[in-house]
């Protein structure tokens, strides 16, 4: 009978830490190196709708990009990094105010996790009620962390008056976040806090940024085609020209 317990226990330790099925509410994908996609879900305009982060193992630990929508998923997320990599969260950098990208800073930041943000999106994240982070970024930013360097970049108003994106130059690998659509989205999606004359503009300085990108990581969706930061710039483009009519 112990045994049979005993199974049955494990089995399902097995099925909720590493088992991601199809209506997981956490998937961890592997993008190139030491570098992972989490998407976590949540319902918006009653569909259920996808968002990505990003994290970097490092030799000191782990760089996450982003929290979880799902706030059930704010723990699971750092326990899936611990079983999967051995090493904690050391740090988290928010692209934007929205909830889908700041929901899980304030629970981090208990965690010993340290977070960043930029000031612009720390003064929206206050007015908007946004749980905010714990350190503030005031201008474009390099870190280095062991072997690997990425930018803090701020292009210019899109998805938000304040999104930024972040450059890996060395892997080639731009973390968009919600400001990049993904190359299968027939819209800019929530243009609610949109500076739809200037988003064109802003992709185009990000495409000047960060030249022919490897790997693009959108903020929700399909995130495998690269290709998705020329599409953005095609849908914004046809969007300034039907708003200048």
């Amino acid at each position: 009978m112990r045994k049979i317990a005993t199974t049955i226990v494990f089995s399902f330790l097995l099925t909720s830490i590493l088992g991601q099925s199809a209506v997981s509410n956490l998937k961890i994908s592997h993008l190139t190196d030491n570098f992972f996609v989490f998407t976590t879900y949540n319902t918006y305009k009653g569909h259920r709708v996808s968002a990505n982060g990003m994290y970097l193992v490092t030799n000191s630990g782990v760089v996450m990009f982003d929290t979880p929508w799902d706030t059930t998923q704010f723990q699971p997320l750092l326990d899936s990094i611990k079983l999967k990599h051995d090493k904690k969260v050391i740090l988290c950098i928010s692209t934007d105010f929205h909830e889908d990208r700041t929901g899980g800073l304030e629970y981090y930041r208990k965690q010993g996790i340290k977070t960043y943000t930029t000031k612009q999106i720390d003064e929206l994240s206050a007015k908007r009620g946004m749980k905010r982070a714990e350190f503030l970024i005031y201008q474009d930013t390099s870190f280095t962390i062991d072997q690997h360097t990425f930018q803090t970049y701020f292009p210019g108003q899109g998805h938000t008056a304040v999104n930024i994106v972040i450059w890996f130059a060395q892997e080639k690998i731009l973390y968009g976040g919600c400001l990049i659509k993904s190359a299968e989205d027939d819209d800019l999606g929530n243009l609610g806090d949109a500076n739809v004359k200037e988003y064109a503009t802003t992709i185009k300085n990000v495409q000047q940024k960060c030249p022919l990108p490897n790997f693009v990581i959108v903020g929700h969706g399909d995130w495998t085609n690269a290709n998705s930061l020329q599409h953005t710039l095609d849908m914004a483009k046809q969007l300034k020209k039907l708003n200048d009519r």
